[in-house]
């Protein structure tokens, strides 16, 4: 039993993280690539401090939206949504990104997640049918109120909603407020940045009304287990993605061991689902709700959210065939505060190509292997590796990698990746400065003597230290980069024992 104990503390803790599903109506936009790539990095962070890591991504494919789509394009519902959930994967797979699973709302094992979802709320009695008439916006897939309008339209989609009036099944919300509110206010439920918990808590002090978790006229859904005439909502049948990806329904083993989520990350139009309508469905079934949901803001293009019903996207795959799919994954994290609003530019990504990763990152490995090429390509030999920890403690470059690796850490903990960034690119600088300020070329081009000869070493190995730990800390941010440096450097494992990895 004791060994047993001792095995399971040894076991790599578990991480599940997960992005929103995309919906199907267009293919992925360089706004849906932002969120992704976000919680790539996070969990390429994550897997190399030895988490066990589940990063789960994929497809929302049912609703109106789509089935208007896909007649506009002549085709059936099926038809149109596999193709535009195989673009997303060729895309997702075109950017690095490292994802464990991809759900699509049309597959067998989702289908049959939901229903057993779908049934448990009815068992749990928190459900009832009523009558409900009101707004409802087609581009948000919601229903919406006269007060959330802008000049009587959608602010997101810029279009009027149409009226509804239809019976329905609902959800007794109202049950729960006080539950879900407690648990946000004691980070239960942690919900970040701060001001988006606040955002929460204020929609909380309003009050909310009970919501409806089916549609009688849609047809394009998955029909309720209770009432075949009744399509579930596609907002509820959506957030359900997260626990049937994960076996809910069909492989309880594997939901036991991820279940619950540590980290959502969406955009800030699906708060409200996330945060107020996913914890209370959970807790109406006797689920746990997710740990933590994490907050950006939007991607825009000329200061309009990005959005593919206003026709102002741009195509992740056209940035990256044309700058690089590395350079397309540093711009957008380094570039705008993750959790602001910020506008995605064209010149803005050239001005940051040629001055951080041409001038700055480029040109730095282009230093350091061609001054230790015409030195001779030193090995670093075990007599070496005494003196070499001996020195580190006064060699200022060696200092500065060690507090990198403290604020680069904090920094992505906290999901700041353009701090996490900045501090890489500082220590970029200093190893520039370090290359003028000890001049080797001037060791390498003068008659040299033993002490010479070891203080170039010694300048050398500082600076290939410092190369292989700026890949490292590269690599959930660069991936192809980071590797393209270390078979560059080409260091031994001698030298990999004198920084500690993160």
């Amino acid at each position: 039993m004791l060994f047993a104990r001792s095995l399971e503390n040894n076991m790599p803790k578990k991480f599940y993280i997960t992005t929103p599903i995309y919906y199907t109506n267009n293919p992925p936009h360089v706004g849906s690539a932002y969120t992704t790539i976000a919680v790539d990095v996070l969990a390429r962070y994550y897997r190399q401090k030895g988490k066990k890591v589940f990063f789960l991504t994929g497809t929302d494919e049912h609703g109106e939206k789509n089935a208007q789509a896909a007649k506009k394009a002549n085709k059936s519902p099926q038809e149109f949504v596999d193709e535009i959930a195989k673009s997303f994967k060729e895309t997702w797979r075109a950017l690095d990104i490292s994802n464990d699973d991809f759900i699509r709302t049309t597959e067998p094992r989702h289908i049959k997640g939901a229903q057993k979802f779908l049934s448990a709320l009815k068992k749990s009695g928190k459900i009832y049918q009523g009558k409900y008439e009101g707004l409802y916006c087609i581009g948000c897939e919601k229903f919406i109120t006269k007060k959330e309008l802008a000049d009587g339209k959608c602010p997101d989609h810029q279009k009027a909603p149409k009226k509804v009036s239809e019976t329905n099944y609902f959800f007794k919300l109202s049950d729960f407020l006080d539950r879900v509110k407690k648990l946000i206010s004691h980070d239960k439920i942690k919900i970040e940045p701060l001001e988006r918990k606040n955002e929460v808590l204020a929609l909380l002090k309003q009050g909310l009304e009970d919501f409806s978790i089916s549609r009688q006229k849609v047809k394009w859904g998955i029909p309720l287990p209770f009432d075949k005439k009744q399509i579930s909502y596609v907002w509820v049948e959506a957030l359900v993605n997260y626990i049937t990806a994960i076996g809910y329904g069909s492989n309880q083993k594997k939901f036991n061991q991820l279940w619950p989520a540590d980290l959502h990350l969406i955009g800030k139009d699906i708060l409200k689902f996330h945060a107020l309508y996913w914890p209370a469905l959970l807790l109406a079934v006797g689920l746990k709700p997710p740990r933590k949901i994490f907050v950006h803001g939007f991607l825009t293009a000329d200061g309009q959210k990005m959005s593919k019903t206003l026709g102002n996207v741009i195509d992740p795959i056209y940035l990256a065939d044309k700058y690089g799919v590395d350079a397309l994954r540093y711009f957008l994290l380094r570039e705008i505060p993750f959790g602001q609003d910020g506008d995605f530019s064209i010149k803005r990504l050239e001005e940051r190509y040629n001055a951080d990763l041409a001038n700055g990152l480029g040109n730095l490995v282009s230093r350091v292997l061609t001054l230790s090429e015409k030195a001779g390509n030193f090995p670093v030999i075990a007599s070496e590796r005494k003196r070499a920890k001996q020195s580190r403690r006064k060699n200022e470059l060696i200092k500065g990698v060690k507090s990198t690796q403290k604020k680069y850490k904090k920094a992505l903990e906290k999901i700041k990746f353009h701090e996490a960034l900045e501090v890489i690119w500082r220590l970029i600088s200093a190893c520039d400065e370090f290359i003028e300020k000890n001049k080797p070329w001037t060791l390498i081009s003068e008659q040299r003597t033993a002490n010479s000869e070891q203080k170039l070493k010694e300048i050398l190995l500082s600076l290939l230290l410092s190369l292989k730990e700026i890949a490292v800390l590269l690599r959930p941010f660069m991936p192809a980069t980071s590797e393209k440096i270390l078979s560059q450097i080409k260091l031994n494992k001698k030298t990999e024992v004198l920084f500690p990895r993160l």
